[in-house]
């Protein structure tokens, strides 16, 4: 599995508050993006997987979501966040 327990902790407490923070904005953020470039390296070997595209395009309107929440309730949040994972804006 490309997504293990270790990877997932790590995740979190590189951008949560703890590594037992799982459900702040920021680890989610952090979470989607890893398996939405994991999905996109898959998507550029199989092109013709539909499905894996349905749930690539699912999963980033979940990260945009809570992206757009974040901004609304803390802008600083969110501009440290985009920085520090390199997504566009």
């Amino acid at each position: 599995m490309y997504l293990s327990a270790e990877k997932k902790q790590e995740l979190f407490s590189q951008y949560g508050k703890s590594n037992k923070d799982t459900g702040s904005a920021e680890s989610q953020i952090a979470l989607f993006s890893y398996r939405i470039s994991h999905l996109t390296e898959h998507l550029k070997k199989n092109h013709k997987d539909f499905g894996t595209q349905k749930a690539l395009i699912k999963l980033v309107g979940k990260r945009r979501s809570l992206l757009d929440y974040l901004k609304d309730r803390d802008i600083e949040r969110y501009r440290a966040i985009i920085k520090a994972l390199n997504i566009r804006k």
